[in-house]
Parts: structure tokens; sequence; C-alpha cells
């Protein structure tokens, strides 16, 4: 009840209800708690929640546009292939040709502490990893060698490629995993070319539009949402200075290295640093290209300056986590470098889980 009231009280102040309307809420949640150890969030309270986590988040620069979250209210939504039916729906209106569209699908809340529905993966859309133990050698994204096997022992059989699609896995309350293979139709990628480098154009890198986070838990008034995916769109030092360039992920720097003709026999030629502004520059340069939208590490610093100056307008303090705020490219170019952040969660908001804790069968690969 103390969960529902300060969220509620949120609500009113930030929608413009009366007192005697929040007295009356208050009231009937008090009494759906007494009767039946939990209340439901109207359809306007779960998009507002649902809002405010996004705005709440103390680890995204992108806060900014948090008005703008398209909310799928999918609560009633029980079944496997209902989910998967839902979050085809979420990929296509997110995906909208490459105008990439914020959105979120908010399937059935816990339930005396047990999840309805379970989203196995870490994102709706991702690479598979296929790792050869004898070697110690990956092909595709290193991140993914514990899914992916978690998903070909579910049946699943990917191509073996750098770039497989791993298939969405749904657990529904009192059914075992389920896997469904996402129609092409709307998986859009984005192949990685650079606009004056053919080499690097020659190393047929690829990646995904849309960044749909899905193994986070949404919490809103006290009610928890374990199966809650969620999208922007991104950031371009996402792609090119974490997912391509990470040693442990697609290590591609090296690669870009030699494609450049950089010497790489020592650190103080800064190779690592110009095949890092080239590999971002051409991930920046496919996406608009491609006319998917992303946005530079620049560009979103300078909206995140802009979303704390509204915040403090509206008498809001912007909480943060100065690590994760800061690009991983440049980020003394920036004003969030120079800057201390509070790093208090507020709620709503979104929790990672602990995949030990959920029985997550492959969450130790």
């Amino acid at each position: 009840m103390a969960e529902a009231s300060k969220f509620l009280r949120l609500f009113a102040k930030e929608q413009q209800h009366t007192e005697h309307w929040l007295g009356q809420r208050l009231a009937n949640v008090a009494e759906e708690l007494d009767e039946t150890g939990a209340y439901r969030l109207t359809t306007e309270e779960l998009a507002f929640g649902a809002r405010v986590a996004w705005r709440n988040a103390t680890r995204c620069i992108g806060r900014l546009y948090w008005k703008s979250l398209h909310v799928f209210d999918r609560r009633e939504t029980t079944t496997a292939e209902g989910v998967f039916e839902a979050l085809c729906e979420h990929l296509s209106f997110a995906t909208n040709g490459g105008n990439i569209r914020s959105a979120i699908s908010i399937f059935p809340e816990a339930r005396r502490g047990k999840a309805p529905v379970t989203i196995h993966n870490h994102q709706l859309i991702r690479y598979a990893g296929y790792k050869d133990d004898a070697t110690g050698l990956v092909i595709g994204d290193p991140a993914s060698v514990g899914f992916t096997r978690f998903c070909e022992a579910l049946g699943w059989k990917g191509n073996g490629t750098a770039h497989d699609i791993l298939p969405l896995v749904v657990e529904t309350a009192g059914h075992p995993p389920a896997w469904f293979e996402w129609p092409e139709a709307i998986t859009l990628e984005v192949p990685i070319e650079h606009p004056t480098e053919p080499g690097i154009t020659a190393l047929g890198m690829k990646w995904y539009a849309v960044p749909v986070i899905s193994d986070m838990r949404l919490e809103i008034g006290g009610i928890s949402y374990p199966a809650a995916p969620f999208n922007g769109w991104y950031m371009g030092t996402e792609v090119g200075a974490r997912n391509l360039a990470d040693a442990g992920r697609y290590d591609m720097l090296p690669k870009v290295a030699a494609a450049l003709g950089l010497d790489t026999a020592h650190h103080f030629t800064l190779w690592k640093d110009r095949a890092l502004l080239e590999l971002n520059t051409a991930v920046l340069h496919s996406f608009r290209e491609n006319g998917v939208k992303m946005v530079d590490h620049h560009t979103a610093a300078e909206q995140h300056e802009h979303f704390e100056r509204i915040e403090c307008r509206h008498g809001r303090k912007v909480t943060g986590e100065w690590a994760w705020l800061i690009p991983p490219m440049s980020p003394a170019a920036t004003s969030i470098f120079h800057k201390e952040y509070d790093a208090t969660v507020l709620k709503p908001n979104f929790f990672y889980p602990e995949k030990e804790a959920r029985g997550c069968p492959w969450s130790m690969g």
C-alpha cells in the first residue's frame, strides 16, 4: 500500500487529478489489497508508470523522449503463442521502416512472486554465438554463447554464421519454454559500410536496427512486471564502440586496423583509437544511408542536457549513474563527463533480475 500510495500521488499530481479523485482511488486500492492481496493499475496509470520508469532510468542517456513511449498493454496475454504474436506487432511498430519508435509491451504482473510470462532473451533480436570448446573460438556474438546453446537444446538450429538471429524463447506458467523464429520481414538489419574505406566495407559487418531489452523487470506502484520488453533507438557508440569493438564481443578493431593499414605493433601509434573512430564512422554512415534512426553520442549528450533543464523547471532532480551516462568514445568531449550525478534509484523503474534466482538455465553459460 505504501508503494501504491506513493505512485498514485505522483500520478495524481502530474496528471492533475483532484484530491477527491486521489482519495477515492487510494480507498479503492486499499479495499482491493485487503480482499485479494493485490491491485490492478488502470490502463492510464500503467502507461504513465512505464513512461516515468524510463524518465527514472539512471543509466539511460536518451530520457528526453520519455513522454513519447508507446505502451502496449498485454496484461491479458498468457500463452506463449500470444506473447510471440504481440512481440511481432511490437517489433513491426518499433521498426517502422527504419524511423524507429520507442515502445514497451507489458505482460501480466507477477502473482505471489511467480512470473506468468518469462522471456528468456536478453534482447528480442540478437545474434547467436557458436563456441568451439576445443579451440575456444566463437563464430558470432560471444555474449550469446550460453543462450545459443539453450536454444539448441530446445530444438532450434542456426546456420552457423556470424549473424544468425536467435529465436524468441518464452516460458508461461505450467509450460516448458517454447521457441519461435522471427519473421524475416520484421527483423531489419543494416550492412556496415564505410563512406571512403572499402576495406572496412569488405569485412561484411552488419547489425540489427532495433535494440529491444527484454530481461528487465518493470516495477510500478509496488507491482512487478517481469516481462516488459522495451526499446528506444541506438546511439552509434553502442554498436560501434561496444558490440562490434569489445574484445569480448565481435572484436573487430584489429580487423579494421588491418583494413586501414595501421601499425598495430605499438600502443603509441593509437591504432585502436583510429580504428575505433573509423568503425563508428562506418556505423553512423550505414544507419543513415539505410534510413534507420540512430543518434551520435555528442547529440545524445546534448539531448540529455536538455532533459536535465526540463526536469529542473518541473522541480524534479535528475538522478543518474555517471559511468553509464558517459559514452564509451570521447566521453571528455561531452558535458556529461564533467558533471556529478546522484545515483539514487527512484520508482517506477526497470530492474535487472538475478538470472540464477529465477532459475534461468543458460545463465552460467
